[in-house]
């Protein structure tokens, strides 16, 4: 039962002080592109793992084999998974560089120019079991090792979100399992997630003690930050009836009998 942390940053590569004419110099002076698509490349493997020395998953997975994602994931035809291992070490005990978003000249707006600067929006998932500053050190050693052609570089609004593993042994986790079971008709399974809730890490941080159980609602099709994202009623009926059998059940307990857990919803 675990999330993976997160590190975010803007990424600037510069070549040129401002733009010139691709025909008149290209071949001969690097544009920022090339120099970004360069180090871009060197982030990944021939196998589509994360090629960024000591980024990789610092645990096994105790869960089963899951062999594939294409049920979930709409991968288009001929296209393969990428990484090495099974699915829920890559997605819950690894680490996983995503390339979010770009500052570049739209088609509809390019011009016969090479680039002095590209910008990119650089999304770092952190295993558990690593610390978000630890692999932020790793990313910016890589970058220093990869960028060619004497290109300049900068990351910028850096922002750090610490990974979370919790210990199902606890009595609250064993409760929530037994409300989950009557709500959906069927036993819980513990498992991974390879999302990022860094808020989560900080409430156990200043709440030691505490077991922290964190509820979220989906369905194999929210599709979950993309266009059309949705929730079927039903499992929203079954969530709300396993939470408020959980809360009923806390209610009804001792204190002592939770030697002084709380659970925070």
């Amino acid at each position: 039962m675990s999330l993976r942390g997160n590190v975010t940053a803007t990424l600037r590569v510069r070549t040129l002080n401002h733009a010139v004419h691709s025909g008149m110099f290209g071949g001969v002076v690097p544009d920022a592109m090339m120099a970004f698509v360069a180090l871009a490349a060197s982030f990944y493997d021939a196998q589509g793992g994360l090629a960024i020395g000591g980024l990789e998953g610092v645990e096994q997975s105790k869960s089963g084999e899951a062999h594939t994602v294409g049920h979930e994931a709409p991968l288009a035809q001929g296209v393969s998974e990428v990484g090495r291992g099974s699915v829920p070490q890559r997605l819950w005990r690894s680490a996983a560089l995503t390339i979010t978003g770009m500052d570049i000249p739209s088609v509809a707006h390019a011009s016969n120019t090479l680039l002095p600067e590209v910008s990119a929006k650089l999304s770092l998932r952190v295993p558990p079991g690593m610390s978000a500053g630890s692999a932020l050190a790793l990313l910016k050693d890589h970058i220093t090792r990869q960028i060619r052609f004497g290109a300049t570089w900068e990351l910028q609004d850096v922002s750090l979100g610490e990974p979370f593993s919790l210990d199902p042994s606890g009595p609250v986790v064993g409760l929530a399992a037994t409300a989950l079971a009557k709500g959906f008709g069927s036993e819980a399974v513990y498992q991974g997630v390879g999302g990022s809730i860094p808020f989560i890490s900080q409430l156990a941080e200043v709440f030691p003690q505490a077991q922290i159980l964190v509820t979220g609602i989906e369905d194999p099709d929210t599709r979950a930050h993309s266009p059309n994202e949705s929730l079927d009623l039903r499992v929203l009926w079954r969530a709300i009836l396993s939470e408020a059998v959980l809360l009923s059940e806390l209610n009804r307990r001792e204190i002592s009998d939770l030697a002084g857990i709380r659970a925070l919803d």
